[in-house]
């Protein structure tokens, strides 16, 4: 595991219910008159959130996965508004696109040139217009990454923005405006929350700083994931579950992620389907064959002991690794994930889809590489 790191963290984490009605307008209003908001779905549905808001507000909504163009064109548009903070309000997506918007804002190049694998992957360092990140869903963690991940269709791929200035200036994160989340995507989001504090404990980049961060999302998820799909009022369940959704996030930007990320990240390229449902059902096989490796290549590897403790996290009780897999898939049948082939995957793109998530930089973090055999695996166990 990693013996020096830097820890990159939002410059502001408010957490709370009811939070984000009483902070927003003033957070906003010490930063200027005019805000550029990205809604997720209807922006009618966060009318009373932002009817508090001071000075010149343009909504802009955003529908399904971000793509490079939809933010190229959002640039355009905000570079005419002028705005002096970005606001997202909305899932992961959502506030991907804000975060991407609010760092490009302040950067000369076009956005190609920042886009991983298919651009220059140039880092965002200058300073853009900050972005206040408002969470409505638990899962993604965006609140808290520096990159924004958009979608490529010409390519086929999922790709990043990623650098400082990505970095929300405030995460804030009220449990409350995720009560109203159907099942489904409870169950897709909690799910993916779950993996982004596996992985990065179980990360080649893990520190003790994102540890701490990645055991208490995985206790936190472990008891309230299964509570938050089965009933939704339960606000306790979902404040765990933010919770175990921005540590995840801040765990991931510090530790990385694994091979979970790296196949769905090549998956959502292919597949119409949401982010957090492709890693939910990546999720148990993955961990099976990283498990399976381990022994065979590296039993001493930290990361054996390391699957044993977030074991022992999520179930609440002393257990095994092999605990922890029967749980997640207990877990992802229970909570009625659809499996890949639901979602479109069909197998003559197995070769493709490999071969490019073993090119991933999520992969880097795995604890250790898979074979393209055992990869191949993943994929039909997640079929």
């Amino acid at each position: 595991m990693a013996t020096s790191f830097v820890l990159r963290v939002p410059g502001e984490v408010l957490f709370g219910p009811g939070v984000a009605a009483e902070r927003l307008p003033d957070l906003v209003a010490a930063r200027g008159r005019r805000c550029l908001v990205f809604a997720g779905g209807s922006a009618r549905r966060y009318a009373g959130l932002l009817s508090g808001l001071g000075g010149e507000v343009d909504v802009r909504g955003v529908t399904g996965e971000p793509t490079v163009d939809v933010v190229r064109s959002e640039l355009r548009h905000a570079r005419e508004f002028g705005p002096d903070i970005v606001v997202g309000v909305g899932g992961g997506s959502v506030i991907d696109v804000a975060k991407a918007v609010g760092a490009l804002l302040g950067q000369d190049a076009p956005p190609e040139t920042y886009l991983e694998v298919v651009g220059e992957g140039r880092a965002v360092e200058a300073p853009g217009v900050p972005v206040i990140a408002v969470p409505t869903t638990a899962g993604a963690g965006s609140e808290a990454t520096a990159n924004a991940v958009l979608a490529v269709p010409s390519h086929g791929v999922k790709v990043s923005v990623r650098g400082p200035a990505v970095l929300p200036a405030v995460a804030l994160v009220d449990p409350a405006l995720t009560l109203t989340c159907p099942p489904a995507v409870t169950a897709a989001s909690g799910l993916d929350a779950l993996t982004q504090c596996l992985e990065p404990l179980v990360s080649v980049f893990a520190n003790p700083l994102s540890d701490g961060y990645a055991r208490e999302g995985l206790r936190r998820a472990g008891r309230s994931l299964r509570r938050a799909h089965g009933a939704g009022e339960d606000l306790a369940a979902r404040c765990d579950m933010s919770l175990a959704a921005t540590f995840g996030g801040i765990a991931l930007a510090n530790a990385k992620l694994g091979a979970v990320h790296g196949i769905a990240g090549v998956l959502g390229g292919v597949l119409a389907a949401p982010h957090g449902a492709i890693c939910a059902r990546l999720l148990g096989p993955v961990v099976a064959r990283n498990l399976t490796a381990l022994h065979a290549r590296r039993p001493d590897s930290p990361a054996v002991a390391r699957y044993a403790e977030a074991a022992g996290l999520v179930l609440g009780r002393p257990a095994e690794p092999a605990d922890l897999v029967t749980w997640i898939e207990e877990t992802v049948r229970q909570l009625e994930v659809p499996r890949l082939t639901a979602m479109g995957w069909t197998p003559e793109k197995t070769t493709e889809v490999v071969a490019a998530a073993q090119r991933s930089s999520s992969m880097r973090g795995n604890p250790l590489p898979l074979t393209d055999a055992e990869v191949t695996t993943v994929l039909e166990l997640a079929a």
